[in-house]
């Protein structure tokens, strides 16, 4: 085992050799910061929803898919802080960012009165070869810290994704649900949950929620809850 002392010199000459930097400006982060630098926390834009009034997260299920209640952590543009780390998550390697951001969400969400009786969390996943070529879902660590911070289950044995569908950044909300509407099957399990929070990582037009929430309906009398990482304004 490496003595305390020497596993922080060495830890010191790492961070000289390959500084550790920021994911939102690019700059090097001091000691103490992690992710993120001091400043692009700061300005990191917070939707400030919450579960309890309606918001414009809600109205892009109504009519749509029973969902009760519906949120997102940050504002996404196409450039800025938020696209920065994104990226990084999903294309970089840099899975810790979603934990970074599970974390800090998480702590927002434990007191959330109508997401105490959430007894699982299940991340919207991906198709086993995308997810074999990217080595991890982007969005189950940011889904296993919100789990533990609501005092419930991470399942990801659930839902299933069976068609490999192409990015549908550009696409409009008819096509995204034509593209998902077929994409997700669910396994039998003895015992249902009973209010699930289904988790994503951009909402944009909906539609891959929505998919993925008419699958989980099919499980029984089960509530759905919504959150993301992000929503497009």
């Amino acid at each position: 085992m490496i003595p305390k002392r020497l596993a922080k010199i060495l830890n010191e000459i790492h961070n000289i050799l390959l500084p550790m930097v920021c994911f939102g400006c690019n700059a090097q982060l001091s000691r103490g910061e992690s992710t993120l630098c001091t400043v692009c926390r700061h300005e990191l834009p917070l939707t400030d929803y919450n579960f309890r009034d309606e918001n414009p997260v809600d109205r892009i299920f109504y009519g749509r898919i029973p969902i009760k209640k519906a949120a997102s952590f940050l504002f996404f543009s196409k450039t800025g802080i938020v696209q920065n780390l994104l990226h990084h998550l999903k294309y970089k390697n840099q899975e810790q960012i979603g934990g970074f951001l599970g974390n800090w969400y998480g702590s927002l969400l434990e007191n959330e009165v109508s997401l105490k009786n959430v007894d699982a969390v299940i991340p919207v996943p991906l198709h086993p070869k995308k997810q074999r070529k990217r080595g991890y879902n982007q969005v189950s660590l940011f889904a296993k810290n919100l789990a533990h911070a609501l005092g419930a289950t991470y399942r990801e044995d659930i839902l299933h994704r069976t068609v490999n569908t192409k990015t549908q950044t550009k696409k409009d909300r008819q096509l995204r649900w034509e593209n998902t509407k077929d994409v997700f099957q669910i396994t039998e399990i003895p015992e249902a949950p009973k209010h699930i929070l289904l988790v994503d990582d951009i909402i944009t037009t909906g539609a891959t929620l929505e998919a993925c929430a008419k699958t989980l309906q099919k499980l029984g009398p089960v509530q759905v809850s919504v959150v993301s990482m992000a929503v497009v304004p």
